[in-house]
């Protein structure tokens, strides 16, 4: 193998070394978008495991495949997909044992078998932050184009992108991580304010301030954040910018800015707090919700998830509707967080391998799965159009929520931008958590300040 990628992925097993331990303090869930893009996953609601889990599934007459992941409830979704895949193919029939890890142990250890050339599983979920890490030099990854050419016409091109290069699409996604904004509408209803009318952020100021009235400032419109750039990746979608430029460095757009002096004049205004634990996917953020001193908070379709599992207290309150924007016109959504799933140069098959996990992962089929299980807002658009899944009202996520989540999705279908993430943005996206929100929240840092302190610091780290 090159050295070039010896050190590549050297580097990478380094990196996620350090990072995974980043998350928010007190979290009951672990989020890459709590400290930085790239700490950990937040897709099945779970904290990354403890201890190794196995389990294989699946007849001892097909072809065996090993796959790595770091939720376990990951697992159990495969271990469906497996028993409906040999249903229908009695021909290819496949076993797979599911291996557990915890989440910087099962990068660290993919890493270094992609290096050595040996140990690799045949399948493998990488989590997005670190997927940028697994497709420097010489990537070690199968394309998954052939597997995914008859699904791909009815999946999310922005998903499919960020796990792509050079024309090759390497990992099958979960989910579109639209993000919406969650209100509480029974709380807010109680003081005439209507959520359907906040279509801009001004309007969601006034809303502020008519709560901040009725309420004595006891309750705030929202939280902002000291531990997350949930915010921040919004505020960039919605004027079509981003922070990496066409040289893969890291940029501070104008957005951001414009977001963190927005959110500042909240806070001095005591129209918002700042989140307990540092945002809202973490034990002290969902106490905060449940104590109602928050009325709503922008996050991704995947927080569903969350309600469910630890505030199902909330039933019947809460909606979601498009985030409020800037200028009318502008996009209202962006995907945050996500797995990419690879097949690796290793396995023994490669092409049943993609096979079926373009099948597990794409098909209208195991996207219904996934809605069903895990409650994301799945990549195939046909789930989103299918009266038998948008109409379930057996489904325990649409009878949560005073709406309907397929609405919402289908109203921002168009309008779901993406943010760029490389190990530069990693940088960035970690002093930002660790030093700049808690200078202007925390300590009253003026935004221009803080924002010129982290361009200095990122021009010295980046040469």
């Amino acid at each position: 193998m090159k050295k070039k990628v010896l050190s590549v992925l050297l580097a990478a097993a380094m990196s996620v070394s350090m990072l995974a331990g980043c998350g928010s303090s007190g979290g009951t869930s672990k989020d890459d978008s709590n400290t930085t893009e790239t700490t950990s996953e937040e897709d099945a609601g779970e904290d990354a495991e403890e201890e190794v889990a196995v389990t294989t599934v699946g007849p001892d007459s097909g072809t065996h495949f090993e796959m790595w992941t770091f939720v376990e409830l990951h697992s159990t979704f495969y271990a469906e997909m497996v028993n409906k895949w040999n249903e229908e193919n009695p021909d290819r029939q496949v076993q797979i044992t599911f291996t557990t890890y915890p989440f910087a142990d099962m990068h660290n250890k993919l890493t270094m078998a992609l290096q050595t050339g040996e140990g690799a599983p045949d399948l493998c979920d990488i989590e997005r932050g670190q997927f940028p890490n697994f497709l420097k030099g010489e990537v070690q990854l199968y394309s998954l184009n052939d597997a995914m050419a008859e699904y791909k016409d009815k999946l999310v091109e922005s998903r499919l992108e960020i796990y792509s290069q050079d024309d090759n699409i390497y990992g099958a996604p979960f989910h579109v991580g639209a993000t919406v904004m969650f209100y509480n509408d029974e709380l807010l209803s109680q003081y005439g304010i209507d959520y359907k009318t906040i279509k801009t952020w001004d309007d969601y100021t006034a809303a502020a301030e008519t709560l901040k009235e009725a309420t004595n400032g006891e309750v705030k419109m929202t939280s902002v954040d000291t531990g997350g750039t949930d915010w921040l990746w919004l505020g960039m979608a919605e004027y079509n910018e981003d922070w990496l430029d066409e040289d893969g460095m890291a940029v501070v757009p104008d957005s951001i800015e414009k977001m963190l002096t927005m959110q500042k004049d909240w806070v001095d205004n005591d129209l918002a707090m700042i989140s307990p634990d540092g945002q809202v996917d973490t034990e002290g953020g969902f106490q905060n919700i449940l104590d109602g001193n928050i009325a709503s908070f922008p996050k991704a379709m995947w927080y569903m998830s969350r309600f469910l599992d630890y505030m199902p207290e909330e039933e019947g309150k809460w909606a979601m509707a498009p985030c409020p924007v800037f200028e009318e016109g502008q996009p209202r959504s962006v995907g945050i967080g996500g797995t990419g799933t690879v097949v690796t140069n290793q396995s023994k098959d490669a092409e049943l391998a993609a096979d079926w996990l373009c099948y597990a992962k794409c098909s209208e089929e195991g996207c219904v799965e996934i809605w069903n299980q895990l409650g994301f807002d799945v990549c195939n658009t046909d789930v989103w159009s299918d009266p038998a899944n948008t109409q379930d009202t057996s489904n325990k996520y649409i009878s949560f929520f005073r709406t309907n989540p397929f609405d919402v999705l289908n109203e921002i279908k168009e309008e779901i931008n993406a943010i760029s993430v490389n190990s530069n943005t990693v940088t960035l996206g970690d002093y930002i958590n660790t030093t700049t929100l808690n200078e202007i929240f925390e300590d009253g840092m003026e935004v221009d300040e803080a924002i010129q302190e982290l361009n200095d610091y990122m021009e010295v780290e980046q040469g």
